[in-house]
């Protein structure tokens, strides 16, 4: 199968980023979110990274040694992002615990080699969902224990530890993290064709190893997240997290 481009690279690409990013920007603004110079700040870094991750991941895939590091970098910058929404670098727990175990399993089976053209990808693709599963559970645990403060009180007034108290307040509300994954796992296919169905298709590949691809990625994802929000949960009820 003819390889095929999603993006076509013409003099028109930097305008409709431009007006994307000013649109999404004007819209967060206007609409009373409190994010649009967010919004640039956010576009503007992804542009500096993804420019640097393209100078040197040629460099890097050749070397075992770079592909660790870089590997490591991930996990090291995935780790600051979620501290900074939890307000702990216990962060760095959740997203190893929930990372770890998946890549052992999909890189010890053989199913994911251990090239770095095949790894960075799959360990950054892991990273990214334990991050976002990480912030979202330790954000709603941290909210959650301090707006019903007086039911953690009440319940060990009743017997229940503190640890106990807490986590029966904060494990419904947290356990929402899991929701999107969730999601994406149940309509893949129905609603939408996710980022690696659709560049193995537009890489010559075919549908079906496509469709085997994008399987491994969504039960990877969903298994590491799952784990990182038990752990996150656990943090937050041994109150390891800082009150909002």
């Amino acid at each position: 199968m003819e390889s095929a481009s999603l993006i076509s690279p013409t003099p028109a690409l930097p305008i409709a980023l431009v007006l994307m990013v000013a649109g999404g920007a004007a819209v967060a603004a206007l609409g009373g979110l409190g994010h649009g110079w967010a919004v640039v700040r956010a576009c503007a870094r992804a542009v500096v990274q993804l420019g640097a991750v393209s100078l040197v991941i040629a460099w890097v895939v050749a070397n075992g040694f770079a592909v660790a590091g870089f590997i490591l970098v991930m996990y090291v910058f995935a780790t600051h992002t979620a501290a900074r929404r939890i307000g702990t670098y216990w962060a760095a727990l959740p997203i190893a615990a929930g990372s770890a175990p998946v890549l052992v399993i999909l890189t010890g089976t053989g199913v994911v080699s251990l090239d770095g053209i095949v790894i960075i990808p799959v360990a950054g693709i892991v990273f990214g969902g334990c991050l976002i599963a990480t912030g979202l559970a330790g954000r709603r645990a941290a909210d959650e224990l301090t707006t019903r403060h007086g039911e953690v009180e009440a319940a060990m007034a009743l017997g229940f530890t503190s640890r106990e108290a807490r986590l029966e307040i904060c494990r419904p509300a947290a356990a929402q993290a899991l929701v999107p994954a969730l999601d994406q796992t149940r309509t893949v296919g129905l609603v939408t064709l996710p980022g690696a169905f659709v560049g193995m298709l537009l890489g010559g590949a075919g549908p079906i190893e496509a469709g085997i691809v994008q399987l491994v990625v969504l039960v990877a994802l969903l298994s590491a997240e799952a784990l990182a929000v038990v752990l996150t949960v656990e943090l937050a009820a041994r109150g390891r997290l800082i009150r909002p």
